[in-house]
């Protein structure tokens, strides 16, 4: 699992029918410090997250796991909110 920050929400008019009521969020990559490493992407939000929020992410085959009643066309999904880091 990996750390990002939500910085903003997809809305399409038109979308893959796997994809019907799955929200879509854009995270930006951080690390545990908090700072942004400058790459971003759109991630299916599976947590209702805010932007501004910081979560946890999972990607590849993993990000369709959460969806275990279909196979959904993303490579990154959000699965946690981060509530506090303890370095």
């Amino acid at each position: 699992m990996r750390l990002g920050r939500v910085i903003g929400k997809v809305w399409a008019t038109i979308k893959d029918e796997q994809l019907d009521a799955v929200k879509l969020a854009i995270i930006e990559v951080v690390d545990e410090n908090k700072h942004a490493t400058g790459t971003t992407f759109v991630a299916a939000d599976t947590i209702g997250a805010r932007d501004g929020d910081i979560v946890f992410w999972v990607g590849g085959g993993e990000a369709t796991r959460p969806f275990v009643d279909r196979n959904i066309p993303s490579d990154v999904t959000i699965v946690g909110l981060v509530d506090s880091l303890d370095l």
